[in-house]
């Protein structure tokens, strides 16, 4: 249970230190670092950007078909938009970089 949790607590950190300016600022595509992609995750679309690694992981493609299933290949954001919480696509993430 410890473990879990502060894997939990090293994926939030390593995301808050990831994610965009606030709504409203401007976005551009060099605020991505090379090998890194953004993606829209839950109700407020909250930007990640996330490894490409993380594309090869089998729970990763998991929630990538189940994006596919929402929005099919037209995503209201612009970018890849993943249908989850916050804390699920954070927890997801965790186990991700635990494994």
């Amino acid at each position: 249970m410890g473990v879990q949790l502060a894997g939990i607590a090293q994926a939030k950190e390593k995301l808050r230190r990831t994610i965009s300016p606030k709504k409203g600022s401007i976005s551009r595509t060099n605020d991505v670092p090379k090998g890194h992609f953004a993606v829209y995750v839950g109700e407020t679309y909250r930007r990640f950007v996330i490894p490409i690694s993380y594309l090869n992981h089998p729970l990763f493609q998991e929630l990538l078909h189940w994006a596919e299933e929402e929005f099919g290949y037209s995503h209201p954001m612009g970018g890849l938009t993943i249908p989850c919480s916050e804390d699920y696509f954070i927890n997801l993430i965790s186990v991700m970089n635990s494994s």
